[in-house]
């Protein structure tokens, strides 16, 4: 198979769960990870594949990750394949974080391909009084399914988004 030349782009703030991800999906990809900020828009046209990772803040994706895809000019993409994933305290409702950003990259010109949620260490607002939730997240077995959520990307195994600890298939 033809090596995919694969562009990251990842916002992890604030205990760098999704950084953790992003890292591990680049290493089976082989992939360049960087912050929204410093990917300028020609670049894109390099890359036959791009992803899109943040951890989740106020239910929602990052800030700086929605003003880049919002300033993204019109055209500059069509269907590249992409795929999406995140981190969050409360796993249970990636499908809320993800939809809204899902749909502006479609409409933005990208194929969405793939999507991957594991749970992070979360000690927003209230929460941080008692420590937190997910501290120990993502561990070993997230960062295993990542692996295996970048293997499926890459053409290895069966085609299945990958969320929680089973595979949906698209």
């Amino acid at each position: 198979m033809q090596a995919v030349k694969t562009l990251v782009i990842c916002t992890s703030v604030h205990h760098h769960s999704t950084a953790r991800v992003a890292a591990r999906i680049a290493g089976v990809l082989n992939a360049t990870v960087m912050p929204p900020e410093k990917v300028p828009y020609t670049s894109l046209d390099a890359y036959d594949l791009v992803g899109f990772g943040s951890g989740v803040y106020y239910g929602r994706f990052h800030e700086d990750l929605w003003n880049w895809l919002r300033v993204l000019p019109e055209r500059q993409v069509s269907r590249k394949p992409a795929f999406v994933f995140s981190t969050s305290g409360l796993s249970f409702l990636w499908k809320l974080w993800h939809g809204p950003f899902t749909k502006e990259l479609t409409r933005r010109g990208f194929d969405v391909i793939g999507e991957f949620h594991c749970r992070g260490f979360d000690s927003w607002g209230p929460l941080w009084i008692a420590g937190g939730i997910n501290r120990q997240h993502p561990d070993e077995h997230d960062l295993a399914r990542a692996d295996e959520f970048a293997r499926r990307l890459r053409g290895d195994g069966p085609s299945a988004t990958l969320v929680g600890h089973e595979p949906v298939r698209r």
